[in-house]
């Protein structure tokens, strides 16, 4: 799995965890939303992606948008 798949599955992931966690617990958890969504615009217009440097650390190989 290259890092531009795993990263689009651990937003993914997160953000129906988010769902779930707000539907279930507490509103509040759709905050966790807001921040995914932030982040995925922000890594889109500056390359820099959070989640990128540690699939990159934990091994994954290099796709097309993280290299």
């Amino acid at each position: 799995m290259t890092i531009d798949r795993a990263v689009l599955m651990f937003a993914g992931c997160m953000v129906l965890l988010s769902l779930a966690l707000g539907f279930y617990v507490s509103p509040w958890w759709y905050l966790l939303n807001v921040f995914v969504g932030f982040n995925l615009i922000q890594s889109s217009l500056t390359g820099f992606c959070p989640a990128a440097i540690l699939f990159r650390k934990l091994g994954c190989p290099a796709g097309v948008a993280f290299k």
